[in-house]
């Protein structure tokens, strides 16, 4: 549960020992295929003043051709390519529009006598560094996406093509990917290779990598650190999904345990995909309701799928990200109706925009002095009702479709509560202006990920009609920890008794008042706390749709009256509860 510790290499005779994140489950065991290096390292010099206009051109030229090649890829995309992956191409296309990258690199040209290479190179150091400055993981995570155009731009400068794996087309077994970080672009381009698994120098649990992986059902290892700069071509490699472990040519005792663990874990997954129609209810008859976390529209097909009771968590500001302008009220009802269309009938959770101080809508940066307590999230929507007017209406109008909810984050203070609220009647009132339908009973809830709301729950639980935790941030702000600091990360404990009586509080009060409360951080995805969950009393779970099967398992496999028990006195301690005690 806590972030992965740096990859430190270590061996076992001459076995290489490496550990990053695992992001995706499941063994794979083959051999390297390296990734060559991306041309960040480019010559730097200056230019003459009167070459200036040429070299501005020469760059233009550059990223025209990128973004077309990108445009080009997302036409003629395959039919079984990831259903994610068209929109993220269509975001490295749209950034390479942008006025942050594009004229700003050419200003350096003017300005300074940069030549092209250079220009961008730092330009994207500047942009980098700002999105690296960033709270919010999935935003912090978005940089990798000007780093990767720069890549193809630099490759198109240079003339130098994309460094794919090379295929001994002798070898008949699995071939794993080890690269400094893997493009949507380039992710499509493997698409056909007989791969088993993903490892990459970079990356967290929202990179492009991640992402593309897990809906591919392929073991992923990110964020090891320097694994392409260790591993060989042809080096045998075993993979550890779950613990995010890799083993360099290891010797055949190790190889054979881990062909039996592979097996194993395959066995377990068929069992596990017989459970998809199986009802979430524990032994003593406890029904458990389990949604998933989306982030794409085109995602909840991903959630049926699984055999989801709902979305349990949209998070719509990725409608708003890598562009210039913002989405429309048609384009935004378009996007929440495909979704509340999709999950026929089951009740779809959308939370409004969660965006951060510290980058504003338009790319224009701004410096905020603590991000994570800043303008963000609610205080920012309220802070511009124009935007917030705009996706309100767009939600109450994708509400005729099914069951919508509408889901405020960082809520802390009633007024919040009472301004949202008020907004939402401002955009029923335009809308009945406009002799629009929707559905006028729209719930609305809160997030619970600012200590201050679990704290005083009651009177917030009187105002709102559900409430859903979030509790990576709650986690956070308890602890006061940054687990993407790799100093403080092993700090970073769900465990910690504090955090789980603020979670035992929230559902206490709900419960109370008859309002359903459900967990959407990552805790809710991880089976080893579904019993912890249960014992605290939480009956509904929101998490990535590929963990779904295996917390149903947990459900079916615990007994809710023992579990409360044994969490009720494990509360009481002051020091962190071992999940062992809760096992069986």
């Amino acid at each position: 549960m806590t972030a992965a510790a740096p990859a430190i290499p270590h061996t076992f005779n001459s076995m290489l020992c490496l550990r990053g994140q695992g992001v995706v489950k499941g063994y794979a065991i083959g051999r390297a295929a390296v990734m060559g290096a991306a041309a960040l390292e480019v010559v730097h010099y200056r230019i003459q003043p009167e070459a200036v206009e040429e070299e501005c051109a020469r760059l233009k030229a550059a990223l025209a051709q990128a973004r077309d090649e990108l445009q080009h890829m997302v036409a003629n995309l395959p039919d079984d390519a990831p259903r994610e992956m068209g929109a993220l191409l269509t975001v490295h296309s749209m950034l390479l529009d942008d006025r942050m990258l594009s004229e700003q690199a050419c200003n350096l040209i003017i300005e300074r006598h940069y030549n092209a290479e250079w220009a961008l190179t730092t330009q994207g150091q500047v942009l980098g560094e700002q999105f690296a400055a960033m709270e919010d993981e999935y935003l912090r995570e978005r940089g990798t996406d000007i780093r990767q155009v720069i890549e193809r731009v630099l490759r198109v400068l240079s003339g130098t093509p994309v460094a794919l794996p090379q295929f001994d087309s002798g070898y008949s077994g699995e071939l794993i990917v080890v690269a400094r970080d893997i493009s949507p672009a380039d992710m499509l381009r493997l698409r056909g290779a007989r791969f088993g698994a993903f490892l990459t120098d970079l990356g967290g649990p929202t990179s492009h990598t991640a992402i593309v992986a897990r809906s591919m059902n392929v073991p992923a290892v990110v964020g090891m650190g320097n694994i392409r700069t260790l591993v060989r071509d042809g080096d045998l490699l075993i993979v550890d999904g779950m613990s995010g472990a890799v083993l360099v040519n290891p010797p055949d005792f190790v190889l054979e345990e881990y062909r039996r663990r592979q097996s194993a874990y395959a066995d377990d997954r068929a069992e596990l995909g017989r459970l998809k129609y199986a009802e979430a209810v524990t032994l003593d008859g406890v029904q458990v309701k389990l949604e998933a976390n989306i982030e794409l529209p085109e995602e909840a097909e991903q959630a049926l799928a699984a055999g989801a009771d709902g979305i349990g968590l949209f998070r719509s500001e990725f409608l708003f990200m890598g562009r210039r302008d913002l989405p429309g009220e048609e384009e935004q009802y378009e996007a929440y109706a495909t979704v509340v269309k999709a999950m026929q009938g089951r009740p779809v959770t959308i939370r409004t925009l969660d965006i951060g101080a510290d980058k504003t809508l338009d790319g224009d940066a701004t410096v905020a002095t603590n991000p994570a307590l800043g303008l963000r999230a609610i205080r920012y929507c309220l802070a511009h009702p124009e935007i917030f007017q705009t996706q309100l209406r767009a939600l109450l109008r994708a509400s005729v479709h099914g069951k919508l909810r509408i889901l405020v984050p960082m809520i802390a203070h009633l007024h919040e509560v009472r301004a949202v609220r008020q907004a939402i009647a401002e955009a029923c009132q335009h809308l009945e202006s406009r002799d629009i339908s929707f559905d006028r009973n729209v719930e609305v809830g809160a997030m619970v990920e600012i200590p201050a709301i679990a704290i005083a729950i009651e009177p917030f639980v009187e105002q709102l009609d559900f409430l859903s935790i979030g509790t990576n941030d709650l986690i956070q702000y308890t602890l006061a920890i940054d687990r993407g600091d790799n100093d403080v990360a092993d700090l970073y404990d769900p465990m910690h008794p504090a955090v789980l009586r603020l979670i035992s509080h929230t559902i206490n009060a709900a419960q109370r008042y008859g309002k359903s409360v459900a967990v959407c951080g990552e805790m809710a995805g991880d089976a080893q706390v579904t019993r912890m969950l249960l014992g605290l009393g939480l009956r509904e779970f929101s998490m990535h749709p590929q963990q779904l099967l295996d917390v149903k398992k947990e459900v079916r496999q615990s007994h809710t009256n023992a579990l409360r028990v044994k969490v009720a006195s494990a509360l009481n301690r002051a020091e962190r509860i071992n999940l062992d005690e809760l096992a069986g």
